[in-house]
Order: structure tokens, then C-alpha cells, then sequence
């Protein structure tokens, strides 16, 4: 095992060539980008929040066939012809990839790359998804960039509230929509298809995001964690002069103390579901499902439990401070043993491909190909987020895709950037590895002695 390229492959992007000799204290490398704030993205011009709005409410306007209805008494709600519509929800869609581009980007040039990776973790444990609402999917960029990356070195307190404020998981998991069952406004609708409780974010707040499904809750604790929560809403879909954002509307907030998981709560309005989650947050089976998913990730798909505890520790002395934590995760020994491995999802494959080819940019078919590597960018089929195991990935479908995408990356970009027996400064092999014969055999032509390395098994893991 060679530490420099672990350290660039496991716990950064994907080594480019020339990195690995450069890399004296591989550990220090590490911890040096731990240092100071982390690295903000800029948005791209197309995703500013007055775009989004207006995007948003373009495809929310009622659509021409509900003209016999009466007509909203908002002017910017009045019907729209079936072909805005479409204009709007392509809006959406370019919205979305110009995030997508970005965040990929993003990664590619990073010279922080420790910090890029702990931010698509994050992103992913508390995940939106754009495939399941099409609200979403222009949210899901600035919900990874003001929710997820700000916080990604401070508290993990501060992360959680500040996803579950944001509106794209109000609107993913229909906090947004949410009404006490005794509180104020469901009294008013009454009798007018009132909406309700809606148990969806606290289930996955309990479940996914802190204590994990064996943290000791039950339904009850569900049902007492949704109504701290009802009031927490969006504002600007419909307001036409609004931004997009959080509210707390406490006509909606189910009045009374609550219970979850021995917590009392005493009525507090925002402040109610503010305590429960740092509660959630602080709890000690929060750090044990934490730490199992993080040495999951960072060390192999059987996570040893020793380094689960150490982590765990950490986590909890330091209440939730992620950069102790993501420090404790560098000096897990057994992230730098012979006997561990990690297999490369699609995204991390296809970056780690791009950085040792030295692109300098996103391609415009670098989001399609995710797509068609079943790897969308902030698209996992379920709350429950993206998995990171080979079981999940190293499938023959899979393999084949890569395989196939390998040829077509390595014609396109390669224009004399490297020379193939570079990429032996990226991958740890042998001195005896056949990979080596082969990126040296002139008689094999240069694009396809790479696009045979990057497809090739030593390249599949990190």
C-alpha cells in the first residue's frame, strides 16, 4: 500500500500525475486541509435565488385547462399556456444541470479534495432527491452549498438545522406541508381538504439522519417529532415579490408539550422542534450511526468495529464537532492497512478518471454520463441516500457501462495530455501488476491502453 496515493485516492478525488511524489506526509496533507473555513462554490449565474423563485413559480402557475375554474385573485397566478409550462419546467432542468456542471467541477479542480469528498458525503447522509419532486431540482445545488458545505467543518448540530430549514428538504420530505391537527389553521380549513400531520421528515430525521433505525425510537416518538416540527414551512412559492425560504408560520405549529425519545418539550413554537433536534443530534446513538457510516465509507464496507468506536468517541467528546471527527477518521490505522479497499461508485470513478487525465473542465455530456452510470448527481432513489458498497456497484451492468465509457473518455480526452505509463503515478499496483506491461506496449495505441487502465480493476478501487 503506497500512503501517498491512499491518502489521494481514499480520502481525496483521484490522484493526477506528479501528486503522488509530491506528497511527503500524506497524513499531514490530510489534516492541513482541515484548516480554516471550507472552500466555498461560487453558484452559477443561471441558479441565482431570483432565478430559482421565478422558475419555481413559472411551473407552479395553474395550467390553461383550469381555465373554467374561476381565476386566482393573484395576478401571477393566473393560468398559463401548456407551452409555458413546458418553457418553465425546462428552465428547471437547466437549472439543475448548471448545478450539477458546477458541483462536478468543483470536484475536478479542488485542491482540497479531503474536504470536496466529506461534503458529497454529507450531502448524500442528508439527502433531497431531484428525481423525486421536480420542486426539488433546482434546489438541490444551493441545498448543498448553503445547508451542507458551510457546516461541513463546524457542528453537526448546525448542519442538520440548517437542512432541515432549507427548502429543498422542507419540500422533499412535505415538512413544508405539515399542519398540526389542533393547531390554529387546520381549525380554519376544516371541512376544505385540511392536509394534516405528515410524518415523512421526522421518520427520516429519526431514522437516517440521527440515531439510525436501531436508535430506540418508536412510532410515537414519529408522531411527537412531526407535530415539534408542523409550522416549519416554505415561503416565496407563491409570493411573487418573496425569495424562496424558510418560514415558521405558527398558525400551523400543533400547540402543547410534546415527547420523543424521554425529551419533554414544553410549547415553544420554533424553538420546540429547535430543542428536540438538538437533542437528536446529541444523543448517544446519534454518534454510533454516525460513526459506523463514516469509517463505512472511509475504510472498507465491513467497517471494523474498534475504528467505529474510536470515532464514535470522538464524536460524542467533542459534541459533534465534524472536524475532530474527520481528523479521528485519518488516524484510523486501519484506513491505511494492505487488508482494506473501497470500491469507486460511478461518481467517484468517473472524477477520479477526469482528474488523472487532467481535464481542465465538466464536459457538457459529463451529466448524461452519470445518468447512464446510474449515478446521478443528487437523484438517489430513496431518503436513504446513494450506497457506497461494491455489492451496490460492481454488478456486470455496471461494469460494462464503465467499460464502455472508459473508450469514449480516454478518445475524448486525452489530446496528448499524458502519456499512458503516467497513470501507473495514479494507481497503486505491484511491481508485477501486468497493468504495468501494458501501459507500456507502444504496439497498443495510446487511447486505448488508457481507456484499458481506467476500466481495469485496479483503477475500480480507492
Amino acid at each position: 500500500m503506497n500512503a501517498a496515493l491512499r491518502a489521494l485516492n481514499r480520502f481525496g478525488l483521484g490522484a493526477r500525475p506528479g501528486e503522488r511524489g509530491r506528497l511527503r506526509d500524506p497524513r499531514g496533507w490530510l489534516r492541513a486541509q482541515l484548516a480554516g473555513d471550507p472552500p466555498m462554490a461560487a453558484a452559477p449565474a443561471i441558479t441565482a435565488p431570483a432565478a430559482i423563485s421565478e422558475a419555481i413559480r413559472a411551473f407552479r402557475m395553474p395550467a390553461q385547462a383550469n381555465r373554467r375554474q374561476p381565476p386566482p385573485a393573484q395576478p401571477s397566478q393566473q393560468p398559463q399556456p401548456p407551452q409555458s409550462r413546458q418553457q418553465a419546467r425546462r428552465r428547471l432542468v437547466e437549472i439543475t444541470a448548471a448545478e450539477s456542471r458546477a458541483a462536478l467541477e468543483t470536484r475536478l479542480v479542488s485542491e482540497r479534495p479531503f474536504v470536496e469528498r466529506l461534503i458529497a458525503f454529507w450531502s448524500n447522509h442528508l439527502c433531497v432527491s431531484v428525481s423525486a419532486k421536480v420542486l426539488v431540482a433546482p434546489l438541490a445545488g444551493s441545498y448543498e452549498r448553503e445547508a451542507i458545505r458551510p457546516h461541513v467543518l463546524g457542528r453537526f448540530e448546525d448542519m442538520v438545522l440548517a437542512s432541515a430549514k432549507h427548502p429543498a428538504m422542507l419540500v422533499y420530505l412535505d415538512n413544508f406541508q405539515s399542519i398540526g391537527p389542533n393547531s390554529r389553521g387546520a381549525a380554519r380549513r376544516r371541512g376544505r381538504g385540511a392536509r394534516g400531520l405528515n410524518e415523512n421528515y421526522a421518520r427520516e430525521l429519526l431514522e437516517l439522519h440521527t440515531v439510525g433505525v436501531n436508535g430506540g425510537y418508536a412510532q410515537q416518538d414519529v408522531e411527537e417529532l412531526a407535530k415539534t416540527l408542523t409550522g416549519w414551512t416554505v415561503t416565496g412559492l407563491q409570493d411573487g415579490g418573496s425569495a424562496i425560504g424558510f418560514a415558521f408560520q405558527g398558525v400551523l405549529h400543533e400547540p402543547g408539550a410534546r415527547t420523543v425519545l424521554g425529551g419533554r418539550y414544553p410549547e415553544g413554537g420554533l424553538a420546540q422542534g429547535e430543542r428536540a433536534i438538538h437533542d437528536l443530534c446529541s444523543h448517544a446513538s446519534t454518534a454510533r450511526f454516525i460513526a459506523m457510516k463514516l469509517v463505512t465509507h472511509f475504510v472498507a464496507d465491513d467497517p471494523p468495529a474498534a475504528a467505529v468506536d474510536r470515532v464514535a468517541r470522538v464524536f460524542r467528546s467533542s459534541d459533534g464537532d465534524l472536524r475532530a471527527v474527520a481528523t479521528a477518521l485519518i488516524d484510523v490505522q486501519e484506513a491505511w492497512s494492505d487488508e482494506t479497499r473501497k470500491f469507486r461508485t460511478p461518481q467517484d470513478w468517473l472524477v477520479a478518471a477526469l482528474r488523472a487525465f487532467g481535464a481542465p473542465e465538466i464536459g457538457p455530456m459529463t451529466v448524461p454520463v452519470l445518468r447512464q452510470l446510474r449515478h446521478p448527481l443528487w437523484a438517489p432513489q430513496s431518503p436513504k441516500g446513494f450506497g457506497d458498497s461494491v455489492q451496490e456497484w460492481a454488478d456486470p451492468d455496471s461494469l460494462l457501462n464503465r467499460a464502455e465509457l472508459a473508450r469514449t473518455l480516454a478518445g475524448r480526452l486525452r489530446a496528448d495530455r499524458i502519456e499512458p505509463r503516467d497513470l501507473l503515478e495514479v494507481v497503486d499496483v505491484s511491481e508485477k501488476d501486468p497493468l504495468r506491461a501494458l501501459l507500456s506496449d507502444t504496439s497498443i495505441a495510446p487511447a486505448d491502453r488508457l481507456s484499458l487502465a481506467i476500466a481495469g480493476p485496479a483503477f475500480q478501487w480507492r
